[in-house]
């Protein structure tokens, strides 16, 4: 038995259990710090972390809304296909990366396992298409014509296809009614990209990856409207991935409708006699080279004179807009981006631009109106004008003596407008100009609208150029380096050019001047820009931002956002002048003027005609061919590319386009029945509640029997010109 007390004991124990007790103590602080910090410091993160994990999101696409012409008709609309589509998640996860699932797919669409696999591979800098450029993560369409004998094939036979689907899917369809395509006006899609979805994540209209985007044309300038909103189904899920119930709910809200100021009847007639025109004027010989014209591009403007609403617009070369749809072709892409096909992507209306030539005449005048010109006064129509050594020719070297300026226009007469450019830039102080200088007639044409873009709801409009003091100073300073290098005094002609460029290339010179007087030199217009200028002309003064848009219709129909024309400026001359300029163009397709010999027999006296004639020379090229016209109710302006003269190559086609609009026949008579449009459309199309359409059907454009020319008495009347 021990000796020790049994009181000895007690400290030590006490010790221990204090100790004890401190430790318990201390655990329990630190579980309750981390509870506290996981419930109540992050408590909201981890909240949704954990909600995330057990939510499940599914994706309805939004039924993308329809593009329709001024009384109702689909320009692009969508229908039901059977698309066959392959998750490259899955097949990425695959031995193989998927490519025996491809093999046996390309077997039962009957394509070869090179097509389908480049249809998946992603697009890079490297990669030629065909390819996807759309999110990795989407599934990605093979091909939007499938069977339902093939799409049955995959279905019954999944183990054979993971990763692949087969689903009915609305997709997008350019209807192109009575043939007329609308190509670069309407655009196309494509998928979208993850770089747009992150930019696009934190504003009012997020992309989903299943989205496709307008890339031009209407399609990319009311993609928010034409979208709508997908419907995104949430499910709660168990850590196994098994639906234990409906989270939320956001329904599918399909895409507006845009309706247009387009015409499509007067579209199938614009693009059919653009193409023909074409086509007809390769027959006839250049006399210049003895080589018949190319007529390689063109295009072609109807717009209402009195609000700028496009009622037609054509562009060749053109392309079917449905080679886009579920993913081109690599042949059909080369095609569309091949020069030797001219780049028939490219809206030659608004981003095809050439020297005006004449057609930039009625700048010129109202100009000299503004340099206080009078414009009743007598101007010189010799057949040359001189300038020291040089001398510049009037059209085929004929004179008409003393005229007003009124009928320079009618007669085209360059010598007036020549003298006229020279004096100016000579009062303004010629290579050293005054400090007050005015340059009229470059100012004028910048107040005119050209070098400058005008607005048009359409994306990649170009602005031209106007070839002023302050344009040849930028251009010298960003190509002095080069001409001075390139540059050889008693050199080769390219070299002698070269160095008088690098020496005193930023001057603006009496022949700049002389050759900006025609509308020659470096000037550069697009078609929409003359439209805009001659409808001005036309209204008495107003310029306007020229639209397509003309109303946006939720898809029940009932709320509708009207687009309204918007006007941008006046013309820089009063009412007096325009009435000038408009009696100056009424005279040129009257007798003796230079399109007379194409309007024979037009009803001049109930639907006044007004135009001019324009035949620009281009370095290097043959002659491009401008024709400007105007109706109180329409403006229709058409050029070809290497096409000869104005109203040889354009005249025919545009009066056909008018004969079409108001129901002239070759006699003059007018026949309301057979009129399209002889009066803008005001009304707008009705959509019901389901949205459906009742839209009139378009028959394609089938011409009247060409005149003979033999039999035309206006042939030989005012033909010489341009």
């Amino acid at each position: 038995m021990s000796n020790i007390p049994e009181t000895g004991r007690t400290p030590r124990v006490q010790i221990r259990l204090v100790i004890i007790q401190v430790l318990v103590f201390s655990l329990l602080l630190t579980l309750g710090g981390r509870l506290w910090y996981l419930q109540i410091r992050n408590g909201d993160e981890y909240t949704a972390e954990a909600a995330g994990n057990g939510v499940q999101q599914v994706v309805q696409p939004a039924v993308r809304g329809s593009i329709l012409d001024a009384r109702g008709v689909p320009l692009a609309d969508n229908e039901t296909r059977l698309v066959v589509s392959a998750s490259r998640t899955e097949l990425m996860k695959m031995k193989d990366d998927g490519k025996g699932v491809l093999v046996r797919l390309a077997g039962v669409l009957g394509m070869e396992p090179k097509e389908v696999a480049d249809k998946v591979r992603l697009c890079d800098n490297e990669t030629p298409q065909p390819c996807w450029n759309g999110s990795p993560y989407q599934p990605i369409p093979v091909t939007d014509e499938a069977t339902t004998k093939q799409a049955l094939q995959i279905r019954e036979r999944a183990e054979d296809f993971p990763g692949i689907t087969a689903e009915p899917t609305a997709v997008r369809r350019y209807t192109a009614p009575g043939k007329a395509r609308t190509a670069q006006v309407l655009g196309y899609l494509s998928p979208v990209t993850d770089e747009e979805i992150e930019k696009a994540k934190d504003g009012p209209s997020p992309y989903l990856r299943s989205d496709m985007v307008g890339r031009s044309g209407l399609e990319r300038t009311y993609d928010k409207e034409l979208r709508g909103k997908a419907g995104v189904t949430r499910y709660e899920v168990d850590n196994l991935g098994r639906v234990m119930g409906e989270a939320e709910n956001d329904p599918t809200v399909p895409g507006s409708s845009v309706v247009t100021s387009i015409d499509a009847r007067v579209q199938g007639v614009a693009e059919y006699e653009l193409h023909q025109a074409m086509k007809t004027v390769r027959k006839e010989t250049d006399k210049i080279t003895g080589r018949p014209y190319e007529a390689d591009a063109g295009a072609v403007v109807v717009m209402e004179s009195k609000t700028g609403r496009v009622v037609a617009m054509a562009s060749q070369p053109d392309y079917d807009p449905n080679a886009w749809i579920g993913g081109i072709s690599g042949k059909e892409y080369a095609k569309l981006t091949d020069k030797k096909s001219n780049y028939p992507l490219l809206n030659r209306a608004i981003q095809g631009q050439a020297p005006a030539g004449s057609v930039f005449k009625v700048v010129s005048a109202s100009a000299a109106v503004r340099a206080g010109y009078p414009f009743d006064g007598r101007y010189n129509c010799s057949s040359s004008y001189s300038m020291g050594n040089r001398s510049f020719a009037n059209f085929e070297s004929k004179g008409h003596g003393p005229i007003s300026l009124g009928d320079a226009l009618k007669f085209s007469c360059n010598t007036v407008f020549y003298r006229l450019g020279h004096q100016e830039w000579q009062r303004d102080g010629g290579i050293k100009p005054k400090k007050n200088a005015h340059d009229w007639f470059y100012r004028t044409a910048h107040d005119f609208g050209f070098g400058a873009e005008t607005g048009i709801d359409l994306p990649n409009e170009v602005k031209g150029r106007i070839p002023d003091r302050q344009w040849k100073q930028n251009f010298w300073a960003a190509n002095k380096d080069a001409w001075c290098k390139q540059g050889k005094k008693g050199g080769s002609y390219v070299e002698q050019i070269a160095y008088e460029s690098c020496l005193e290339g930023n001057q603006l010179k009496a022949f700049d001047s002389i050759n900006f007087a025609i509308g020659q030199g470096d000037v550069l217009i697009t078609p929409i820009q003359l439209a805009t200028a001659y409808a001005a002309i036309s209204n008495g003064g107003t310029l306007y931002n020229p639209t397509l848009g003309k109303a946006v219709i939720s898809p029940d129909g009932k709320k509708i956002q009207e687009i309204k024309p918007k006007p941008r400026g006046k013309l820089p001359v009063d009412a007096q002048t325009i009435s000038d300029l408009d009696k100056g163009l009424r005279s040129v397709v009257e007798p003796g003027g230079t399109a007379a010999w194409r309007f024979g027999g037009w009803p001049q006296d109930k639907i006044p005609m007004r135009a001019k004639t324009g035949t620009a020379q281009v370095y290097g090229k043959q002659t491009t061919s401008w024709f400007a016209t105007y109706t109180d109710d329409y403006t229709i302006v058409m050029t070809i590319s290497q096409g000869g003269t104005g109203s040889g190559a354009s005249g025919p086609a545009v009066r056909n386009i008018y004969d079409a609009l108001y129901g002239v026949s070759d006699e003059g008579d007018i026949n309301p029945k057979k009129a399209l449009l002889p009066k803008p459309q005001k009304e707008l199309p009705k959509i019901g509640t389901d949205g459906s359409i009742d839209a009139p059907e378009i028959r394609p454009y089938v011409p009247e029997k060409p005149k003979d020319p033999a039999a035309d008495k206006q042939i030989a009347i005012g033909r010489s010109g341009d």
